[in-house]
């Protein structure tokens, strides 16, 4: 009798083993599976003392298997990164954020983060370690957004952003200050290094027409909705890039590098519903209907599914101006 109770004792162990061992024993690490949109913990001081932002995004696709893939876009760099060293081990999701050159720009080795993440309740939680910050994040799984450019969207009346002589209806994103930006005689300038503006109103689709200017060795960006850079920076003469003049930052390469030399004005004239959004430059069309898969690098509202505001990037080095800002609601036409 004894030795028939050790025996089914162990039989026991042993099935609870095999079960913890089968693909279903595995179910926690295929939750991490997805897109995630990541709202970061952090304070006004803590952007001061590192490159961040208070939005990123995370893709992960294969978790719980030997294929497992990951992208991320946040901070220190804001480019759309395939991350080589992940591993999720004991239920936490463990990858590491290497810095790498690119075009005039030297990787910084106090740049480099570690980054913790658990699910917990349909969410991440993590934490982001680097040599100078940590940081907390909570992730949301990244909304599916069904609507499109479909030609059923009516244009309503022209709003001018910018009323040609002060910053009303503008705040900085991390200070009401807005340090840096002033306007004036028409033209809302930047001498860089200043916060990102944002318009204090939100939008959802719409059709916007910007003119900016820069200077040589100048850097700068809209932001669509507070989430998604339509990139602007001095790089007249060279080929189109997921960086360079024209791109969706990292997300959508234009056809044609269609900016003018330093010191010219130039005109954006971009169309964004759901995620499809068509831009053109100088009359010049770069994409149309492209579909923006997630936030970009210049993201502070990661809720992709809410509207959001117009933002002007003022944090790299170089001046920028901007004049005739005019966005144009679009709303679903009746019945359709």
């Amino acid at each position: 009798m004894v030795q028939m109770l050790f025996r089914w004792r162990f039989a026991l162990c042993a099935l609870v083993a095999a079960i913890a061992l089968t693909p279903a024993g595995r179910a926690a690490d295929a939750d991490f599976n997805g897109r995630w949109d990541i709202l970061v913990h952090a304070k006004p001081a803590d952007f001061a003392q590192f490159t961040t932002t208070a939005a990123w995004w995370l893709a992960v696709t294969g978790a719980g298997t030997p294929d497992m893939k990951i992208q991320f876009v946040g901070s220190p760099d804001g480019s759309l990164d395939d991350i080589k060293i992940a591993k999720i081990q004991n239920g936490v999701l463990d990858f590491t954020w290497i810095p790498r050159a690119r075009p005039g720009v030297s990787p910084n080795p106090n740049d480099r983060a570690e980054y913790k993440v658990k699910y917990v309740h349909g969410r991440l939680q993590g934490t982001m370690m680097s040599p100078i910050i940590t940081l907390t994040f909570t992730g949301y799984h990244s909304p599916e957004i069904d609507e499109h450019d479909d030609g059923t969207w009516v244009e309503g009346k022209p709003i001018h952003l910018f009323d040609g002589e002060d910053l009303k209806g503008w705040t900085g994103v991390n200070s009401s200050k807005a340090e840096g930006w002033s306007g004036e005689d028409g033209i809302l300038k930047c001498a860089g290094n200043a916060d990102d503006l944002r318009t204090v109103a939100k939008y959802w689709n719409f059709e916007l027409h910007v003119e900016y200017k820069i200077g040589e060795r100048s850097n700068s960006g809209i932001g669509l909705r507070g989430r998604y850079e339509v990139q602007i920076v001095s790089d007249f003469g060279k080929p189109p890039g997921m960086h360079g003049t024209g791109a969706l930052y990292t997300r959508i390469l234009p056809r044609v590098n269609a900016g003018k030399p330093p010191g010219e004005w130039q005109t954006y004239d971009v169309r964004l519903v759901g995620r499809e959004v068509t831009t053109i430059l100088n009359g010049q069309k770069l994409y149309e209907k492209g579909v923006i898969d997630g936030l970009t690098g210049i993201a502070f509202d990661p809720f992709e599914d809410r509207p959001g505001p117009i933002e002007l990037q003022g944090d790299h080095n170089g001046g920028v101006e901007f004049r005739d800002i005019v966005l144009v609601p679009l709303t679903k036409r009746n019945g359709q």
